[in-house]
């Protein structure tokens, strides 16, 4: 099982390149894909200096056409991507009164759009084979709501969505379809919210951290774990389903 090829979206950095690492050490190939060539190859060395087996692709999500020459590049090279995780995402912190159409347009291209992109290129062959996981990464923004991420919430809410119709659409395909939904995880991007949010970056990262009951941030590794499991046979009847990773934060 965990010789199956997965294609991580969005893999060179934060909470994708987690997921990358651990399907790596789970036994997974993996192709890193970002747009940051560099950080992409840096994350398959280190799969690879532990052992695993790891290559590198530059997909833009948000163009249809980088996205299919991405894949076939992939399949042709490689073998086929078994394992889809549409990681790649991107978000800014703004009233929504403040936002414009051109933001709307860049946080649902990205966010919803290129998940939607990615999973239309690699699910024919999944079907032909009878055999897939799509997994995506959602956000309790999109479960619950969040103050100053309205598009953001509403670009993952509709992946929530779209994640659950494509289970029951490919069901007896051998395919499934699951989401994880981060909480407040402490990554790169996270960081340089706090610090370019106008006030001290300490102290909006402990007022985050004494929100969630287990009392700190969540880390790559604890989505990542998610992931692994929902690419394994141990995940062969679960379909459709949401799973918040959030330390207790937002519960069902």
């Amino acid at each position: 099982m965990t010789s199956r090829r997965a294609l991580v979206t969005g893999g060179a950095s934060g909470i994708g390149k987690g997921i990358a690492l651990a399907l790596g050490a789970a036994g997974h190939p993996v192709v890193v894909a970002d747009l940051n060539a560099q950080g992409a190859e840096a994350v398959a060395a280190d799969i690879r200096n532990a052992g695993g087996s790891a290559a590198t692709v530059v997909i833009d999500v948000t163009d249809i056409e980088s996205v299919k020459a991405g894949v076939a590049a992939v399949e042709a090279d490689g073998g086929p991507i078994e394992v889809v995780v549409n990681n790649a995402g991107w978000d800014d912190f703004k009233p929504f009164v403040a936002t414009d159409e051109d933001f709307w347009f860049k946080i649902v291209n990205l966010n919803y759009l290129g998940a939607l992109r990615v999973t239309h290129a690699v699910l024919p062959g999944m079907i032909e084979r009878k055999w897939g996981r799509v997994i995506n990464i959602g956000s309790d923004a999109g479960r619950v709501g969040s103050s100053l991420e309205a598009v953001y919430s509403g670009a993952k809410g509709g992946i929530i969505a779209f994640t659950k119709t494509l289970a029951r659409e490919v069901a007896t395909d051998g395919i499934t379809a699951n989401t994880v939904c981060p909480g407040p995880t402490d990554t790169p991007a996270l960081r340089n919210f706090a610090t370019g949010s106008g006030q001290d970056a300490d102290k909006v990262i402990a007022g985050m951290t004494r929100a969630v009951p287990m009392k700190r941030l969540g880390e790559p590794g604890d989505v990542a774990g998610a992931v692994v499991f929902f690419a394994s046979d141990a995940a062969s009847f679960i379909t459709g389903q949401t799973l918040s990773v959030s330390g207790g934060l937002t519960m069902a």
